[in-house]
């Protein structure tokens, strides 16, 4: 099988080609470059400059902002001028829909433009048409007249390009040649790079984003074999998740599309798109692109160790599920499981499990469990002196287990080695331990490969973590082992966003490969206590166990392995947005964060609209000043609401669709 990278378990950059943006190099092993993009209007000259210092101070490497008309992208030369006044050269990109023309202004100003394959000459209009290969090709033709005007600019002017394919935006034509699929986001691009090749012109990145991280990773791992097929190299890759939301919601999902790609060498340049203030976006841009450049030293250094992978027995470019045994509720076609572990707790008592989803009412005597409720519980040497919540069970170390009073409730984790030496086993469920770094006992596979009642915990102590739980997963298949597993990770770091990328990349990507019948998360909480993220405290961290039970269950929404709460598709802002964006979703997530399931775009203006909320079940879509429209799917339900009730009305187009419930108190 062709594979998207050089290795599956050494971590080594792909090699692309090199494109300069002003002064800036990306691509051909220069570093990853982080960037993000302005939220301000593109008119007010001296706001936008201002924002776009506060990003540049933070770290940003590039600075997009948007221009939506002729007017904006003329504009992008005053800002540009005032800018370089304060002594700030950091180059600028424009952002292009809809409209050619600004396009071809901006490309003789300033140093990069980005077109979305999608809308700049194809439109949108949700229609499904049939086209014969003659009118296919016709539409080719148009492009080829309408682009190749923008292609001879940028060439002339030394301007670099993005041609950055949004999962949302494909257009009719796209759709109905290929579906709204990972093929179609790369073939849609590839129709603009060849134009662009053909006229010699090769100063262009891509990008394939998503607000699904699954597709995200697929359409690139794809772009990367159709380069390489066609072209025999590979153009560097902009990586992001789009409309990836805000607070941890929004670092978890771009952690793990980012991550997953980063983790095998993929991608140049990164942008976090957040609907938070763009300069928040940097620093976790840095800590994701700090990840693989201690990495690429430590492997410069030394060899990951991790053995060559002879045979991928599953597809790298769609997703399917592992098939494991059902051992009690883990593997199968159940949803993954969450660990939550108590180790290092003192005590442990009724209170302390309402972090991981289970409130004790002690003039009832009874639990209320919550959708993101963890299902395991494992206490290490203790033994619990109450009675547990019905779904709730516990996983002890072997020789504490022994002494357990209720043998349905508790279940004994074994060291491999002592599982290997001891006959005393749990006939119904019992947890194996494996450092997968250390070479997998052949003995220890085969008394797995028979017993059927073993749930293995994977973790690894290599450098390289992810890859080489992956290869030994990989061995698993190979050797037609099915016992289920569940991926532990450990995090040493010392930051939130640290921790939320660590956990999220190492698991994350797994998942999104089908990997992982089970989340187990640990890390040191006394280093994340009353830290700030975005300027506010990080309230989960006041409880380290509902930090780690809230990420598990978020990492398991983002990979869309397991639904527990409602998912929120939120654009990050920008010079287009119709309305207070972030004050917006916040209140609408404050009215509908109890609907399990339902998945509400809210888009700052109608280009991140009908089509870049892609899978939405709602969307509430700026439609103009103080004007929402009110999307039911992809179908217009209600235009031109006044934003004073459109919070209000969309509870109702909920209702009206029996999406909603009221909350429980």
């Amino acid at each position: 099988m062709q594979l998207y990278c050089d290795s599956l378990t050494e971590y080594k950059r792909l090699a692309t080609r090199e494109v300069r943006v002003g002064d800036l190099l990306l691509g051909n092993f220069n570093p990853i470059r982080v960037q993000t993009m302005t939220t301000t209007d593109t008119m007010d000259t001296i706001a936008t400059v201002e924002q776009s210092i506060r990003c540049i101070e933070a770290g940003a490497e590039l600075v997009r902002i948007t221009a939506p008309s002729k007017k904006e992208a003329e504009n992008l030369l005053e800002i540009k001028k005032e800018l370089h006044r304060r002594g700030y050269k950091t180059p600028l990109v424009a952002d292009i829909h809809f409209t050619p023309n600004a396009a071809e202004i901006a490309a003789r100003i300033i140093e990069k433009v980005r077109v979305n394959p999608g809308n700049y000459v194809d439109k949108k209009k949700f229609e499904q048409i049939d086209y014969t290969d003659a009118e296919y090709a016709e539409e080719i033709d148009r492009i080829r007249d309408r682009f190749t005007p923008l292609v001879k600019i940028c060439k002339e002017y030394g301007t670099a390009m993005r041609i950055g394919t949004n999962h949302g935006s494909l257009s009719d034509r796209i759709m109905s040649r290929y579906g709204d699929t990972p093929m179609g986001m790369v073939e849609s691009a590839m129709e603009f790079l060849r134009i662009a090749r053909n006229e010699s012109y090769h100063n262009i990145v891509l990008s394939m984003k998503a607000s699904n991280p699954q597709v995200m990773v697929q359409a690139y791992r794809l772009l990367v074999n159709v380069m390489m097929d066609e072209f025999g190299e590979c153009y560097p890759l902009h990586l992001g998740v789009t409309e990836a939301g805000d607070g941890e919601d929004g670092r978890i999902k771009s952690a793990i599309g980012i991550g997953s790609l980063l983790e095998d060498g993929l991608g140049d340049t990164i942008r976090v798109s957040l609907t938070e203030d763009p300069e928040f976006e940097i620093p976790v841009c840095r800590d994701l692109v700090k990840r693989y450049t201690s990495r690429q030293l430590t492997i410069e250094n030394q060899q990951s160790g991790i053995p060559a992978i002879i045979k991928v027995p599953f597809s790298l470019f769609e997703y399917t599920r592992r098939n494991t045994n059902t051992v009690s509720n883990i593997g199968g076609k159940q949803v993954p499981v969450v660990v939550a572990d108590f180790m290092k707790a003192a005590t442990i008592r009724h209170e302390d499990l309402q972090a991981i989803g289970y409130t004790y009412n002690t003039a009832t005597d009874k639990f209320t469990i919550a959708d993101a409720a963890a299902d395991y519980l494992y206490t290490g040497k203790k033994l619990l002196d109450f009675a547990l919540p019905g779904t709730l069970k516990v996983i002890c170390d072997h020789a504490t287990w022994l002494n357990a009073p209720d043998k349905e409730k508790y279940y004994p984790l074994f060291q491999s080695t002592e599982y290997l030496q001891r006959t005393d086993h749990s006939g119904v469920l019992n947890f194996v331990s494996a450092n997968v770094n250390e070479p997998a006992s052949q003995e220890l596979l085969q008394k797995i490969r028979k017993d059927h009642t073993v749930v293995l915990c994977l973790y690894s102590t290599n450098a390289h973590a992810m890859p080489s739980v992956r290869r030994y997963i990989i061995e698993l298949m190979n050797q037609g082992i099915s016992c289920p597993v569940i991926l532990a990770v450990e995090s040493h770091d010392t930051t939130i966003d640290e921790q939320l990328i660590h956990f999220s990349t190492d698991s994350g990507a797994l998942l999104l490969d089908g990997m992982g019948d089970g989340i187990w998360l640990m890390n040191e909480p006394e280093k994340i206590m009353n830290q700030k993220v975005s300027g506010r405290t990080y309230l989960e961290t006041r409880n380290n166990h509902q930090f780690i039970n809230n990420t598990s269950f978020s990492i398991l929404q983002a990979t869309r392995t397991r639904i527990s709460k409602t998912e929120y598709i939120s654009c990050p802002s920008c010079g287009r947005t119709l309305f207070d964006l972030q004050e917006t979703t916040a209140k609408i997530r404050s009215v509908t964060h109890h609907l399990k399931g339902v998945k509400i775009a809210i888009m700052g203006c109608i280009v991140n609209g009908p089509g870049e909320m892609a899978d939405a079940d709602f969307g509430y879509v700026g439609s103009g000043p103080g004007k929402i429209t009110l999307y039911k799917g992809k179908e217009i339900v209600k235009r031109n609401v006044d934003s004073a009730i459109a919070v209000e009305e969309l509870i109702n187009l909920l209702k009206e669709n029996d999406a909603w419930i009221e909350k429980t108190v």
